[in-house]
């Protein structure tokens, strides 16, 4: 059975939001467009049935799921997310964007995605390792150093990735720590590769509001989402000048116009699992976030928050996507027209993978970067990637997402031009 064929209706769905994309860069890839079905259809997806003794005694099925979307240019890069609405379709798009975002910043990897459809929250520590080293076993061989490379993502943190790092070593015999990024720094883990997301949604930010004439200094910012991207975002926006007006999490949306105390909260959401009751700010509605006046939004939660009807909604003059396929393609089309511009999550929020290759680099040759090397190599090459698409887009006349998907694809199809189909 084709893996298509587990695609739903759904024209809000995050495949839907991705083909819509890759459609609306088709005019611009010329010849190269002969092979844009390479695109639409994953190289493989594989489910897997994770059966879990749980500590009671019990036993649980879960479903697991690894898509690899295209390796033409590479292997495959892309995280683990552990969720209790993980869908194949959702881990497909996911994939499909990582391909694109690996293309934008001229990585050498393809895309890749993982799931499993579960709430991390409501397992304990050893029923989690058990899960994950279950799913590693399951995956195993399609994944490996040169072949598919995880790292964490929704639900997944550095631990997580020692668990998948040691299950698949031991499985093979030997200790390779090259096998997933997002570990831990005595495993062979990266420094800044925490902050590496978050980081580079504010390095682009801070270049595009300055292409746009937007000052940082006393600019208004709104989060929605303050996990690891979401808070370390706020926090160099604020230490930059800005004033982070709205915040907004599972639980709670928090407004103060005068700025809230982005480490007093980040505090508080660690210590009570959640930004509700928070006295830095006060409680407005969940659809009031929508309705403020911003300078810049970061969406930096789940895919498909920005509709259209929200779209019309907004008042800010920068959106930058800190999540993956926050904006749906009808909405992107109301805040072109309304003159809002948006910097899409392929350029966007790729400092996480960018600084997982440093990592995989690193763990390569056994010689690792200081974090002062590590910031100055991503921010240079997010500020480059995020030029080049500039460039494309002032050429072509288009917003930067058809832009970079303008560059990612030319350099995807090229990829897969030049290898030709074998056999």
């Amino acid at each position: 059975m084709s893996v298509l064929s587990y695609v739903s209706a759904d024209n809000n769905s995050a495949w839907a939001t991705y083909l819509a994309q890759v459609e609306r860069v088709l005019p611009h890839l010329g010849d190269l467009a002969r092979w844009a079905d390479t695109l639409r259809h994953p190289k493989r997806a594989l489910i897997v049935d994770i059966p879990l003794e749980m500590d009671d005694g019990s036993v649980r099925h879960f479903e697991g799921y690894r898509v690899q979307h295209n390796l033409s240019r590479g292997p495959g890069k892309g995280g683990v997310r552990y969720h209790p609405d993980v869908t194949l379709e959702e881990v497909m798009a996911l994939s499909a964007w990582m391909t694109v975002k690996c293309a934008a910043l001229n990585l050498p990897f393809g895309g890749a995605k993982g799931g499993i459809r579960v709430d991390p929250r409501e397992l304990s520590h050893k029923e989690l390792e058990r899960l994950t080293r279950r799913y590693t076993s399951e995956i195993g061989t399609i994944i490996g150093p040169q072949q598919d490379i995880p790292a964490p993502d929704v639900g997944t943190n550095p631990q997580v990735m020692a668990w998948m790092m040691d299950t698949w070593s031991m499985n093979v015999g030997t200790t390779c720590t090259g096998v997933v990024t997002g570990k831990p720094i005595h495993l062979g883990g990266s420094l800044g590769r925490v902050k590496a997301t978050g980081r580079g949604v504010f390095i682009t930010g801070r270049a595009m509001a300055q292409r746009i004439g937007l000052s940082l200094e006393n600019c208004r910012v709104a989060v929605q989402g303050l996990g690891n991207v979401g808070s370390v975002a706020a926090e160099l926006f604020s230490e930059a000048g800005a004033k982070v007006v709205s915040v907004q999490d599972h639980s709670a949306t928090l407004y103060n116009a005068n700025g809230i105390n982005i480490p007093a909260l980040v505090a508080w959401q660690q210590q009570k699992g959640s930004i509700a009751g928070f006295n830095g700010a006060t409680a407005i509605s969940h659809e009031a976030f929508w309705e403020q006046s911003y300078d810049i939004l970061i969406p930096a939660a789940l895919e498909g928050q920005i509709t259209a009807d929200r779209a019309r909604k907004l008042v800010c003059r920068l959106v930058l996507e800190g999540a993956n396929g926050p904006t749906l393609p009808a909405a992107d089309d109301i805040l072109r027209a309304r003159n809002i511009t948006v910097v899409p999550d392929v350029i966007c929020n790729a400092g996480g993978v960018t600084v997982s290759y440093f990592e995989w680099v690193q763990d390569f040759s056994s010689f690792f970067w200081s974090e002062d090397e590590i910031n100055a190599r991503l921010d240079r090459i997010m500020e480059q990637a995020l030029l080049s698409v500039w460039q494309k887009s002032q050429e072509i006349g288009a917003t930067l997402r058809t832009a970079a998907y303008a560059v990612a694809c030319e350099r995807i199809l090229t990829a897969r031009k030049e290898r030709g189909l074998y056999p």
